[in-house]
Parts: C-alpha cells; sequence; structure tokens
C-alpha cells in the first residue's frame, strides 16, 4: 500500500480533528512505517520487557485476575490488522505490554511463600543441592531445610561452612549443622537493587554461616549426574593449577566463580575483561563452532561416511548437542540461555541456507528469555547481554555493504586488515552498549577495555577454550593434563593483561549511576536506532544523549539511615561524613559511596567541625538552613522544637514537631532517604518506595503490649 493511499483512507474516516496538519504528519507516520514493515514485529519483544518493568515499577500488586484481560487484547490486533495493519500493530505493542504485566504477576504469585528465619542460631538439616569453593569456606545450598524440628522449607538455604571444617559433602547429602542464618536483605537505600525481590524469583529463603562442624550422611542415590560431573571438573582443575588460574579455569568450564580471588576479580572487572568469566555468547560461540568443525571434519575424514550421511547436517546436530550440554553443565544462567537461543537460531539457519546472525533472532531469544524468566528483565546480565548483541548486529548491518564496497578484492592483507579491525569494532561496539548499564548498576567506567581486550579475547579464542574442552574430552582417560597445562598457560596470561591494564591510571573511573529513567532513555535511544532501517533511525542519539547526561540532571540524598540505624552518612561539599555503630554492613556502605559517586567517606566527628558539620558528644547539626539534628547521646527536647529533621540511631520516644527518623522508622519501613533544600525537607522510606509487594517483607509488629509504640510523626 502506498503513502497516497494510506493517507486516502484514513482522510476518508471523515473526523475533522484529522484535518490540516495533523492528517499530514499521520500521513508521514504511515509512510515511514510502510518502509519499516519489516521492521515492525521487532518491537513485540520491546513491549513485552516494557510490560514487565511495568510490573516491576508498580506500588501495589495487581490482582492475578487482571492478568486475563490481556487474552482478547491478542484477538483485537488480529482483528484490527485486517483493517488496517498498522493499527494492528499498535494494538499488538498494546497486547504485549499488557502481557508482560500479566507475565510478571503469575510468575511472583507461583513462588513459595517467603521463609521466616529464626532470631537465633539453630540446628539446620537438608540436602546439599550446589557446593560452591570459597576463600572463606564451602558454601552449601540446601533443599528441604529443616530448622530445628520444624517441617521442610520450600525455599532454599545457603550456609556457608566454617574455614577448618573438614567435611567435604557433595550434591545429593544430607548436612546437619549448628548455624546463624538470615532472610534475604532490604535494598541498602530506597531505589537501590533489591536482593528480596531477586531472592523471591530466585527461589532463595535465607543465607548464613555456619557455627560448628557439619554432619554429613552420604545421600543413597549419590549426586545427580550434572552435579557430579561439575564437581569432578572443578577438582580436577583445581588440582592441576594455581588458586588464581585454577578458579578462572572452573569459570569457563563450569560457571562458578566463587573461589576466584578478590583481588583478581577486581583486576578482571578494572581491565574491561570481567565478561571473559561470565560464560555467555563468546564462551557458547567457541564451543559450538569447534563442535562443528570437528565433527564435519570427522565426517569428511571417512570417505564411506562422507558419501552416504549429510555431514553438515549432523554436524550441525552434534554442535547444538555440546553446546546445550555446556549451557546445562554451567547452570543455564541468563546470558547462557540468551547465548544458546541465538546460537541454535544460527545454527539452523546456517543448515537450511539462511542468514545466520538477524535481529529476528535477538527478538526471539529475548522474548523466549522474558516468557521463562520475566525477572531476568531487571537484572545487569539480561540487559548488558542482549545490548551488547543488538549492537554488534545493527552495526554488522550497516557496516557490511560499506565494508564490501571499500575493497573489491579478497587477499590476505585484507583480510588480515578486516580480522583487526573487526575484532576493535567489536569492542567498541559491545563496549559503548553496555557502558550505560554497568553506570546504572555498578557506577564504574572502564577505560581501556578495548586495549585489554584486543588481547585477552583472541588469547581465550585460540588457546584458553579449546584447551579446556579438549580437557574435559580426556578426563575420562586421565590424560586431562595434557590440556591443562596449555589452558593454564592461557588463563595466566589473561590474568597477567588484566593486572597489566588495571593499574593504569583511571582504569576504573568511580562515576555517579544513572538514574532509572536516563537509562530508559538511553534503552529507548539504542533500541530507536538499533531496529529501524529508515533516515528517522537518528532520532535514538539525542535520547542516548539526555540519558548520558541524566545523572547530571538528577540529584542523589542529601542524608542515608540503613534499615538497621547502625549507619548514618551524609553527603556535603567537602565530601561524604558517616557515623557507622559495630556491626554495620560493609555492602552497605559500598553501595551509598557507589551512589554517590565517591570512593571514601571519613567519620563524622565526635567534637569539633567537619564539612560544615557541626558536632559535640551529644549530637550533631548536618545542615543549617534547614536544620537537620543528628542525635547522639542528647535528649530529642530541644531538637525537636527547632530542627526541621531528627535523626537518630536510638529510638526517640515522646511526640516529636519535627519530622522523625530513628530506629523505629528505619524498623517499620527500612532504609530512609532525605534531600534537602530551600523548601524543607523530603524524607523517603523503601516501603514507601516498593510499596506493598509479595517479596516486602510486612510491616513489623511489636513482640508484647508492653513494647513501646514508635511516635506517631
Amino acid at each position: 500500500m502506498s503513502a497516497a493511499a494510506t493517507l486516502a483512507r484514513w482522510r476518508a474516516i471523515r473526523f475533522p480533528v484529522w484535518d490540516g496538519m495533523a492528517l499530514r504528519l499521520l500521513g508521514r507516520a504511515e509512510a515511514r512505517l510502510l518502509e519499516e514493515r519489516g521492521r515492525l514485529a521487532l518491537w513485540l519483544p520491546v513491549a513485552l520487557g516494557a510490560g514487565v518493568l511495568l510490573y516491576f515499577g508498580l506500588p501495589w500488586e495487581p490482582a492475578l485476575g487482571w492478568a486475563w484481560l490481556a487474552l482478547p487484547l491478542p484477538v483485537l490486533a488480529w482483528g484490527l490488522g485486517r483493517w488496517h495493519p498498522h493499527l494492528g500493530w499498535a494494538a499488538g505493542l498494546l497486547a504485549a505490554l499488557a502481557l508482560g504485566v500479566a507475565l510478571g504477576a503469575w510468575h511472583a504469585a507461583r513462588q513459595a511463600p517467603a521463609l521466616v528465619a529464626p532470631r537465633t542460631a539453630t540446628p539446620l538439616a537438608g540436602r546439599v543441592a550446589q557446593v560452591e569453593a570459597l576463600p572463606e569456606g564451602l558454601r552449601l545450598t540446601l533443599v528441604g531445610a529443616r530448622f530445628g524440628e520444624g517441617e521442610a522449607q520450600a525455599r532454599r538455604v545457603r550456609v556457608r561452612l566454617k574455614r577448618d571444617d573438614p567435611a567435604r559433602p557433595q550434591v545429593g547429602d544430607q548436612v546437619l549443622v549448628r548455624a546463624l542464618v538470615r532472610s534475604p536483605a532490604a535494598p541498602a537505600y530506597p531505589g537501590a537493587w533489591d536482593f528480596q525481590r531477586a531472592a523471591w524469583f530466585s527461589g532463595l529463603g535465607a543465607s548464613g554461616f555456619a557455627l560448628g562442624l557439619a554432619e554429613v550422611t552420604p545421600g543413597e542415590a549419590g549426586p545427580p549426574l550434572l552435579a557430579g560431573l561439575r564437581a569432578g571438573i572443578e577438582s580436577r582443575v583445581a588440582e592441576a593449577m594455581p588458586v588464581a588460574a585454577g578458579a578462572v579455569a572452573v569459570a569457563l568450564l563450569t560457571g562458578g566463580q566463587s573461589a576466584i580471588p578478590a583481588a583478581d576479580l577486581a583486576a578482571m572487572r578494572d581491565s574491561g575483561l570481567a565478561h571473559l568469566l561470565s560464560v555467555s555468547g563468546l564462551h557458547i560461540a567457541i564451543v559450538m563452532g569447534l563442535s562443528f568443525a570437528l565433527a564435519r571434519l570427522g565426517f569428511a575424514l571417512v570417505p564411506w561416511v562422507a558419501l552416504r550421511v549429510p555431514g553438515k547436517l549432523l554436524a550441525g546436530v552434534a554442535a547444538l548437542a555440546v553446546g546445550a550440554g555446556y549451557m546445562l553443565l554451567t547452570g543455564s544462567a541468563v546470558p547462557m540461555q540468551r547465548s544458546f537461543g541465538m546460537a541454535a537460531l544460527t545454527t539452523l539457519a546456517l543448515l537450511t541456507g539462511r542468514r545466520a546472525i538477524t535481529l529476528r533472532g535477538w527478538a526471539l531469544a529475548a522474548a523466549v528469555v522474558m516468557l521463562l524468566q520475566p525477572e531476568a528483565v531487571t537484572g545487569p546480565s539480561f540487559q548488558m547481554s542482549f545490548a551488547a548483541v543488538l549492537a554488534l548486529i545493527s552495526g554488522w548491518e550497516w557496516l557490511r555493504p560499506r565494508l564490501n564496497a571499500m575493497a573489491p578484492e579478497h587477499g590476505w592483507r585484507r583480510r588480515l586488515a578486516l580480522a583487526a579491525f573487526g575484532l576493535v569494532a567489536t569492542s567498541l561496539l559491545a563496549g559503548a552498549a553496555t557502558t550505560p548499564f554497568g553506570l546504572y548498576h555498578f557506577g564504574r567506567l572502564q577505560l581501556y577495555g578495548v586495549a585489554a581486550n584486543a588481547v585477552a579475547v583472541p588469547l581465550t579464542s585460540a588457546l584458553v577454550m579449546p584447551a579446556g574442552m579438549a580437557a574435559v574430552a580426556l578426563m575420562p582417560f586421565g590424560l586431562e593434563g595434557l590440556a591443562l597445562a596449555p589452558m593454564q598457560w592461557g588463563v595466566e596470561a589473561t590474568l597477567w593483561v588484566a593486572r597489566f591494564v588495571a593499574a593504569w591510571p583511571g582504569a576504573s573511573l568511580v562515576a555517579q549511576p544513572l538514574p532509572g529513567w536516563g537509562l530508559g532513555l538511553v534503552s529507548l535511544g539504542m533500541l530507536w536506532l538499533c531496529l529501524w532501517r529508515s533516515g528517522w533511525r537518528v532520532w535514538g542519539l539525542p535520547l542516548i544523549g539526555v540519558g548520558l547526561l541524566s545523572g547530571t540532571l538528577a540529584r542523589p540524598p542529601d542524608l542515608l539511615v540503613s534499615d538497621d540505624a547502625r549507619m548514618i552518612a551524609v553527603r556535603t561539599n567537602a565530601g561524604i561524613l558517616w557515623q557507622r555503630q559495630s556491626g554495620g554492613n560493609a555492602l552497605t556502605r559500598e553501595m551509598w559511596l557507589r551512589l554517590w559517586g565517591g570512593t571514601s567517606a571519613e567519620a563524622l566527628p565526635r567534637e569539633g567541625e567537619a564539612g560544615g558539620v557541626a558536632c559535640r558528644p551529644g549530637g550533631c547539626v548536618l545542615h543549617a538552613a534547614p536544620e537537620v539534628v543528628l542525635l547522639r547521646g542528647d535528649p530529642p527536647g530541644a531538637a525537636c522544637g527547632r530542627a526541621a529533621l531528627v535523626v537518630s540511631a536510638e529510638p526517640v520516644r515522646g511526640r516529636c514537631r519535627a519530622l522523625v527518623v530513628d530506629r523505629f522508622s528505619v524498623w517499620r519501613d527500612g532504609a530512609h532517604a532525605v534531600w534537602l533544600g530551600s523548601t524543607g525537607v523530603r524524607v523517603l522510606s523503601d516501603r514507601a518506595f516498593r510499596g506493598d509487594r509479595p517479596w516486602v517483607p510486612p510491616m513489623p509488629r511489636p513482640r508484647g503490649a508492653s513494647e513501646p509504640q514508635a511516635p506517631t510523626e
């Protein structure tokens, strides 16, 4: 249908409001959509993801019955599409959006109820489902856990054994240990990463540490096949290599990163090589590519087989089987699910003579992951992996005709130059696409990732992963040492590159994270730029620019109080000042510094002035106008009469005319954030930010009527 015919169809409806400019704009939009008709379906997974994010952003839990309203929408879209394709497409986007909300609600409703962890240490028994080697000791994940004589819990419990515990439980064994466990922690501040939400969907109920030695009863059936295979690979690799190299090799072969020393993990992160530790697209591409090549070579070397069987087809099936096994062996994380889905589509396309890497495959893989795990949309793994692949596919689509037109000859110089250019372009595109998401989640910028990846990625592709595959294949014969030695050389070279680049000045810069709305603009801009083909795709660039600048426009809180009031921090022009009592959470402090884009904080003085904060033994004046008082022993009477906000790590008893954030406040509503300005004080609690959701614990109640009630603010 031409643009003129489309415009005539709209004009025939004869609504006066569509006369003039509105009608012309509608016609232009129709013309654009006609040019993009092959790309319209790509926006359906985008609308699905937007619906999932809308669900998680709601301050209340939608009733599951409302999910049925999403079912008639596809029928409506089909009906409208028969009358007008673009109206049907718009209705389809609305249907996908509603489906995303319904998916989130359904997956949340089907989870097991929250586990109420005991307040004191208690005997913990359960069956081992996973064993992880940490520098501090083994960490076990238990299923069917029992506290004391209680019933078996539906949620998993994670417990870390003592460092000197001689027990070496295997998957399937029964374990009994006296432990202290706690429910998942609340967010460090309103809007921070929600550990309770992640645990709700992952099935984790509590975690903690052992206070005594574990008693292990071997399981009758022995460990499951995959768990036993994973444990065997990890033990053999650990025996054959030094600690750091062995831990990295284990991460590449089985997906477990827990044993990597903290210093090496930080070096990999600061050098931009952390993606090599998270098994995903690069790793499964190497595994399936080598499997395909070796299988096809094997069929071709036997003339009788080569003449009678379709070698390419059977090699593709073998590659898919090996890739599926590798995904299961490494734990089927979200990046691996996405990578295997796209690798499977690529293999099928090669076998059927179709284009191997397309945006349709990307969209289909994203839709499948969201249908199975809608909660993954909120995490960095999903966002960064799909953003990187989107940039690589769309960048290759744009570059391919231009590269072909630059030099028609196919000599070795051109191939070498294209290979080098492709390596640099891949690092630049993937790095640029993932940087906003890394800045949002981690508050860091890696400046030299291209240089580090230019060495480490070819090393991993050509030596480390092939040697690792050979080692796994030789393990049944006890000959894995022949392949583990070159794998160790490659891993140690990669670690050297990571340490060398991480030591460069400014290798990892701490920056203030992007706000959520800023990341949303960046994401929409990237999708607009990459999914469309016509000229209006450049409209995505201003959206990306505004989103990247949003960190300078959004104002972080001026004062934070942790959910146990053991940590209180204030941001001043001179830096970050904080008060920490015994037991203050180090992770909370790290996340506060990340929010403020800082690297260090100084303790509030006991007496004197620092950074505009005046302190004496009984309290501090944190802000002059409006006045904010931190009580540290003084009675609240005087402060309640003059201050706009009173902050205290202890309960403020009695009535107070000022706003109060004290031990009672955080006990009820979690961590608090405070913004100070000339117009007054704004206080936001974690409970007010998250709302009434299944993963948010209900408001606690006093143990007895004699317990003092919280003051009315």
